[in-house]
C-alpha cells in the first residue's frame, strides 16, 4: 500500500451546520461540497480537509483525541478564534480542534490526526502495514501529515465520533486487491461523482479510507 497524503478525516455528527460554521468563521476554511448527507470543508480542496457526516447523537469518543491543523503563524491565527488563546479547543459534540505552527505553503492543511490507543508503540508498528510510514515513537506518517498515538482506551464505539481517516491514493482498486491479498478487512467500496474509494478496518477499528481522485475531480 502506497498512500500519497491524509486527504480528510470525517466525523459523525448531529448538528453539522454548527460545526461548519466554526470553522469556517475561524479556521479559514470554506464549504467544498455539501450534500444532503455531509459537509466537506477546507482552505484548499487538494489539500487536508474535514468532513461532518450527519448522524444520532450524541457520539462516543471511541478512538479519536483530536485533529490539529497546521499555520504558519500560531499566534495571528489564535486571534482569530474565540477562547482564551489555547492552542486546542473543543468546538461542539467532543470534536477538539487544535492549530500547530509549522513550514507550510497552506494554511489550516491537516498536521496530525490524534488517537487513543491502549498500546501506542505497538498500534503505531500495525499502521505500518497500512502504507503509513515510521515517524518516532507512537507515531506514524504519510506525505508529511501524521496519526499519533497516545495512552487511552478506544473501546468499541456503538456510535462513534470519528467516522474514518482518508488518504489520497494513485489506484483505489491496487489497494482493495493488496488488502484482500493480505487478508485486511474490507469494510466498504463507494463509487462517487469525484471519487472511488475503499474503506479498510485499520489499527483498534479505525476505518481508512484510500481514496482516489477521478479525472472529474473538480472540488474547489
Amino acid at each position: 500500500m502506497n498512500p500519497k497524503t491524509l486527504d480528510h478525516v470525517a466525523f459523525w455528527v448531529a448538528d453539522r451546520d454548527l460545526l461548519v460554521d466554526f470553522v469556517t468563521s475561524y479556521l479559514g476554511m470554506h464549504v467544498i461540497d455539501r450534500t444532503d448527507r455531509f459537509t466537506l470543508v477546507g482552505s484548499d480542496a487538494r489539500r487536508g480537509k474535514l468532513t461532518f457526516f450527519d448522524a444520532e447523537g450524541p457520539r462516543e469518543r471511541g478512538a479519536l483525541k483530536h485533529v490539529a491543523l497546521r499555520v504558519k503563524d500560531l499566534a495571528e491565527a489564535l486571534e482569530q478564534v474565540p477562547g482564551n488563546g489555547d492552542a486546542y479547543f473543543d468546538v461542539a459534540e467532543g470534536v477538539r480542534i487544535g492549530l500547530v505552527e509549522a513550514t507550510t505553503d497552506v494554511d489550516y492543511d491537516l498536521d496530525h490526526v490524534a488517537l487513543f490507543s491502549s498500546e501506542p508503540e505497538q498500534t503505531a508498528e500495525d499502521y505500518l502495514r497500512y502504507g503509513f510510514e515510521p515517524a518516532g515513537d507512537g507515531r506514524v506518517e504519510v506525505g508529511g501529515a501524521y496519526v499519533e498515538l497516545h495512552p487511552g482506551d478506544p473501546g468499541d464505539p456503538e456510535r462513534p465520533l470519528l467516522n474514518h481517516i482518508a488518504v489520497l491514493v494513485d489506484s483505489a482498486d491496487e489497494h482493495l486487491a493488496e488488502a484482500q491479498d493480505a487478508g485486511v478487512e474490507v469494510d466498504d467500496v463507494v463509487d462517487a461523482p469525484n471519487t472511488y474509494a475503499v474503506f479498510l478496518r485499520g489499527p483498534d477499528r479505525v476505518r481508512i479510507e484510500y481514496v482516489e481522485h477521478k479525472p472529474t475531480f473538480s472540488l474547489t
